[in-house]
């Protein structure tokens, strides 16, 4: 066995903590971003929100915020010589400079009160009815339990033993299967109808229950979901109608009152869909006689400066003549924060010319559709090619568009459905993949429903349009676009 030595050359690139901080912030949503911040002005003291100020100094930026171990222990080595003429000169107590402003716009800049949905959750609006009932104490405890388990879609997927294990083992309560069964039945009581099913069988059936007064047409579809709902998933109606002897007429009357019922009880419910009713742009786009203006979204965003209170601690140190080793530490402590303050001012500055700088070079790339709103306008678009126009990490400009959205006059779209992929026309010409989903949309939506088009189909009627595109590629495009096979499609 022999020993050698060689000298070997490795290129790594290593994040510093800025950039790191600066890409976490940048994943963060505008609805988000105030959460954020509050969480660092609990974390600093040094860090405080204040009202906007006319003054136009900004925060003094250091070359490096990076403040090493190195450097306050050579402070701490030479207490007569702490250098705070930096932290004490004015203009530290001006209000950050990052908001953008938009002077046509100055209502998006103004400090209102955001509205928000007062109302209880899901789960505790459930025990708020379980609350009406006069139970056994055991017997609530069950329903509790039961209540806990229901997910956010309203179903109950845990199995009665496993509940049953529940509560033996975190309450100490011995139930058997059949006592929860009892339970169980009497939350499906509750509103919405649908509530605590086991599956979307017994979700419907159950809401289908409670509107057996309404007439024949509900107990005739009461029957095709309790004796063929595999059927009427996969929509074999001839089978239904042998089965049951239904007219054409009957058959639609059954499946109008079937697809008025709700899949999904829980959720409409509470906190469930906040986060899905309520989306907030972090870009408005505006079209002003064909010139398009980008602003971005700073509602939620505090102003951020230095605490007077800490700099007035700092002045208080300088005028002071005796500088006794507590109070020299003291001052490495105040400084260390501002420093951190300063860098955090400086990563929401960063993060707001990120946005801006991303959003108008895809506004730029996609003027087109941005001025006429229409989709088949889309021109292909990737990642890199926003990364090489801004300059920006592909992976950079991946998370602000995973995450953002921007409200036009035709709507609000999140950014990443601007990119996508280029299709060949029979020209020779580059489209975007999402103008061949649109095409591929219009057909399917104007097609007799009675004899929906199959995939080959959709491929020629796009083929005599000039797109060279594979039915299997046809069939990745409709699956993308969540539409359903010609078969499930078809209607009476």
């Amino acid at each position: 066995m022999s020993l050698s030595q060689s000298l070997q050359q490795k290129l790594l690139q290593k994040l510093s903590p800025q950039q790191i901080q600066l890409m976490k912030l940048l994943q963060i949503p505008t609805a988000n971003l105030e959460e954020r911040i509050k969480e660092e002005l609990e974390e600093n003291p040094a860090l405080e929100t204040g009202e906007e100020d006319n003054g136009d100094d900004d925060f003094e930026q250091k070359d490096d915020y990076e403040s090493t171990e190195e450097e306050y222990d050579s402070q701490e080595d030479d207490y007569g010589n702490i250098d705070i003429s930096e932290y004490v000169s004015e203009g530290d107590d001006e209000v950050a400079d990052y908001k953008t402003k938009d002077d046509n716009y100055p209502e998006l800049d103004e400090h209102q009160t955001i509205p928000h949905r007062v109302e209880s959750s899901f789960h505790e609006q459930l025990l708020d009815q379980l609350g009406m009932l006069s139970l056994e104490e055991k017997t609530y405890k069950i329903a509790e339990q039961i209540v806990g388990s229901i997910d956010d879609d309203g179903y109950l997927r845990r199995e009665l033993a496993s509940i049953a294990d529940d509560l033996a083992f975190r309450q100490n309560i011995e139930a058997t299967e059949k006592e929860i069964e009892n339970i169980i039945k009497l939350i499906q009581e509750f509103d919405p109808p649908g509530i605590c099913a086991r599956n979307l069988k017994e979700c419907l059936l159950l809401q289908l229950q409670r509107q057996k007064a309404s007439g024949k047409n509900v107990l005739m579809a009461i029957q095709v979901l309790d004796k063929y709902f595999d059927e009427f998933t996969k929509k074999h109606y001839e089978k239904i109608q042998r089965g049951l002897n239904l007219t054409d007429d009957d058959l639609k009357a059954v499946i109008g009152a079937i697809i008025k019922l709700n899949p999904r009880p829980g959720g409409n419910m509470g906190e469930l869909n906040i986060a899905e009713s309520y989306i907030v742009p972090d870009f408005f786009i505006t079209n002003t006689n064909g010139i398009l203006d980008i602003t971005l979204n700073s509602r939620n965003a505090p102003d951020l400066r230095i605490s007077e209170g800490y700099r007035d601690m700092l002045k208080e140190y300088e005028k002071g003549s005796k500088k006794d080793k507590r109070q020299k530490e003291a001052v490495l402590f105040i400084k260390q924060k501002i420093d951190s303050a300063k860098w955090f001012i400086d990563m929401i500055k960063q993060r707001q010319h990120t946005l801006l700088g991303t959003m108008g070079a895809i506004m730029n790339y996609q003027e087109e559709f941005f001025l006429t709103g229409d989709q088949t306008n889309l021109k292909p678009m990737i990642l890199k090619d926003i990364a090489e126009i801004t300059g920006l990490d592909i992976s950079t400009v991946s998370r602000v568009a995973n995450s953002k959205f921007v409200q036009t006059e035709f709507g609000t779209f999140r950014l990443k459905f601007f990119f996508s992929e280029s299709l060949s026309t029979d020209s020779g010409e580059e489209v975007s993949t999402r103008e061949v989903k649109k095409i591929l949309s219009d057909f399917i939506e104007g097609e007799d429903k009675r004899k929906p088009l199959s995939d080959e189909s959709l491929t020629e009627m796009l083929q005599e349009k000039g797109y060279n595109i594979a039915r299997r590629t046809v069939a990745k495009y409709r699956e993308q676009l969540n539409v359903p096979v010609a078969r499930l499609r078809k209607e009476l």
